[in-house]
């Protein structure tokens, strides 16, 4: 008995492409010494982990992480995909490291010409689609789902779009879209939009249509600048209308505000209800912790504690990551505390944000004064709604009063009772 095997068509496979190397300099001291999707959130979670979780969720199993900007804590933390399932004989998470020079244009121009660069990984995975994401965005998207919509279009380009606030549309590429969802406007930031249709920065793109615009013209480095707009007037591009959570967390304010939704039930953010996982093993940031700890007396309210934290004061509306240590008689306030911190006791942290192993020293202040709206002098655009920002290892000692929106950098250690007036850098 034969077999015929000519109506069988093989799966369709798909190749990700996980933009991972933009320098984030918004994010000011929390990128100092690692990538932007490297910054830890959620107190168990790096950002990285949401893109990846979704493409695990999604079934598709080749990804090529384009890094560039301070790789190394990213790369630790990937290690070898197994922690997303991605690693095997026929799937895994492979980094791709920037081909650079002696010279600045080296370096990855823009998010087609990063992708440009790495079409040696798309060629060696035979694919159909390639979906390009970006790694600095925290939400849960079922990655099939746009995909069969791409595939039932027939499109070249699928863009995710969503609608955001208008006053903030000036921020992202925007389509207007006819009754079948193709986009035939595309503007990159406007200024005076015509629509509240966002795009996400997630794509998909036929892999015959990739290669061919790719090649078409090495000036057209960027997708929501040069080629998104070309192909709108010329191809076939579509809307994928997105409903559900999505934040770009490029900024100190929409880090501290992403965060401060996992403790609002009604925010529609629910990591461990998407299925998000982290490498925990990684730098020993859960592996081998004991559980939370809370001393007779303390205050928890409106908080998430992770693993190793011991609790001796008051931990209010905050996050706190794994091994923060809070004193007697403290009181953190509205924070976003990173791994390893110590708040010595009868200390205030109040609407801050600490990376790893700050020492807090005792009846210091963090945050102090009803001065929200009075910015950082020297970083403007990245602290001016209160939040004060305090580098990795940094030291803060006894009886020291920080303001707000000031910025202590990494490594800084100041002296006992200094004052560090609102809106000041040190």
């Amino acid at each position: 008995m034969s077999t015929s095997f000519a109506s069988f068509t093989p799966p369709s496979s798909t190749v990700v492409f996980l933009l991972a190397g933009g320098v984030g300099s918004r994010l000011n001291v929390l990128v100092q010494s690692r990538a932007k999707p490297a910054v830890p959130f959620g107190g168990l979670y790096r950002i990285i982990d949401f893109s990846l979780s979704n493409v695990m969720n999604s079934g598709l199993e080749q990804v090529g992480v384009l890094t560039q900007y301070k790789p190394l804590s990213l790369m630790n933390h990937l290690g070898n995909g197994s922690a997303w399932d991605m690693s095997g004989r026929t799937r895994g998470v492979k980094v791709l490291p920037p081909r650079t020079g002696s010279h600045d244009s080296d370096w990855y121009q823009g998010t087609a010409d990063a992708v440009r660069q790495n079409l040696d990984f798309l060629k060696g995975h035979p694919s159909t689609e390639v979906v390009i994401l970006s790694g600095d965005h925290i939400y849960q998207m079922d990655l099939e789902q746009m995909l069969a919509f791409h595939r039932s279009k027939e499109a070249d380009i699928t863009v995710a779009m969503m609608e955001v606030d208008i006053a903030k549309i000036h921020q992202f590429g925007t389509g207007i879209t006819d009754a079948e969802d193709r986009i035939v406007e595309w503007e990159e930031k406007p200024e005076k939009p015509r629509t509240n249709l966002a795009s996400m920065g997630i794509y998909v793109f036929s892999t015959s249509y990739l290669l061919s615009t790719l090649a078409r013209d090495r000036l057209e480095i960027d997708f929501g600048m040069h080629i998104i707009p070309r192909a709108v007037e010329q191809d076939n591009v579509f809307a994928y209308r997105f409903h559900g959570y999505w934040r770009d967390v490029g900024t100190i304010p929409a880090l501290w505000e992403a965060n401060m939704d996992l403790l609002r039930p009604d925010s529609g953010i629910s990591p461990q209800g998407w299925g998000i996982r982290s490498n925990p093993e990684a730098a020993g940031l859960v592996a081998d912790r004991c559980p939370a700890r809370f001393a007779a007396g303390c205050k928890v309210a409106g908080s998430l504690i992770a693993a190793g934290c011991r609790v001796e004061g008051e931990v209010i509306n905050s996050v706190l990551s794994p091994g923060v240590v809070v004193g007697p008689g403290a009181v953190v306030r509205d924070s976003v505390i990173f791994a390893d911190c110590r708040v010595g006791a009868g200390a205030v942290v109040d609407l801050a944000i600490l990376d790893k192993r700050v020492q807090v020293g005792r009846e210091a202040i963090v945050g102090e004064g009803d001065n929200l709206h009075t910015p950082n002098h020297l970083h403007p655009k990245h602290l001016y709604t209160g939040i004060t920002l305090i580098g990795k290892r940094a030291v803060i000692p006894e009886r020291a009063v920080i303001g707000r929106n000031c910025i202590v950098n990494t490594d800084a250690k100041l002296s006992s009772g200094a004052i560090v007036a609102t809106g000041e850098t040190v």
